[in-house]
């Protein structure tokens, strides 16, 4: 089936940590090739747009910063949208936080009117028991993205999503969830691209995210088994990507 334009993931998609898979590779060279409108759609709030393309290049894929949608801008629309000129404790990178405080918040430690939380590489106690605090005391929980799982060269490892598990038992209140499988994401990359849902097809690994997406939102998924889920345990949900395929390469266009 022709799509006009693809969201495609990239932690697990496009690479795995430091490994790029280069089938992916080779399919972004095609989309630019036939001028097929594309954005990289991650989950991944650790960098800014500017780093997260950086990094891309970096692995000798050759794309520009319109074509990258994060989480962290993402979240830094919603502040702007819905939280502007509020205070926020923020767990997360210089990055992330740099974004969100471009997009009006003031960060602060004390009093907080938001608790936004991100993948904090250097995470402690302190910081959760501080987070912890001011959700219980009010605070508005707010979580870039959910991924329990995060794949890198070496294996998967544990993501935002399983650290965020520690505030959510603690105080008892979920978070709002700004990345996929929110809609609020998919609407911000379907703007960038500039396609209606049912002229795109969003391209993934991981069920519980980028899968749940599509189909939440009524567009078609194409599911690659290179990263967090396997095509065994997705073929056994009770929906189904709309295409499931061993890697791009499978993929024509």
């Amino acid at each position: 089936m022709n799509y006009k334009g693809y969201l495609i993931d990239l932690d697990g998609t496009l690479y795995n940590g430091t490994e790029l898979i280069e089938t992916a590779k080779d399919f972004v060279a095609k989309l630019t090739e036939k001028n097929i409108p594309y954005v990289f759609l991650t989950n991944n709030a650790t960098k800014s747009q500017e780093e997260a393309v950086q990094k891309v290049l970096d692995m000798g894929v050759e794309t520009t910063p319109e074509n990258m949608y994060t989480s962290s801008m993402a979240t830094a629309a919603y502040i702007k949208q819905h939280h502007r000129g509020s205070t926020a404790y923020v767990i997360g990178t210089p990055s992330l936080k740099e974004i969100l405080q471009d997009s009006g918040i003031i960060l602060t430690e004390e009093d907080a009117d938001l608790v936004i939380m991100g993948l904090d590489l250097e995470v402690d106690y302190d910081k959760l028991s501080r987070a912890a605090l001011l959700i219980a005391g009010g605070a508005t929980f707010i979580a870039t993205n959910p991924d329990k799982r995060f794949p890198t060269e070496d294996g998967i490892v544990p993501g935002n999503g399983a650290i965020q598990q520690v505030l959510i038992e603690t105080t008892g209140i979920q978070p709002v969830t700004i990345g996929k499988p929110s809609g609020f994401i998919l609407d911000g990359a379907l703007k960038q691209l500039g396609l209606g849902k049912d002229e795109v097809a969003l391209i993934g690994d991981n069920y519980d995210t980028d899968i749940l997406t599509g189909i939440n939102a009524g567009v078609d998924t194409i599911h690659v088994d290179t990263g967090v889920s396997r095509t065994e345990d997705v073929l056994k949900k009770d929906i189904t990507p709309t295409h499931t395929i061993n890697n791009l390469s499978e993929w024509s266009i």
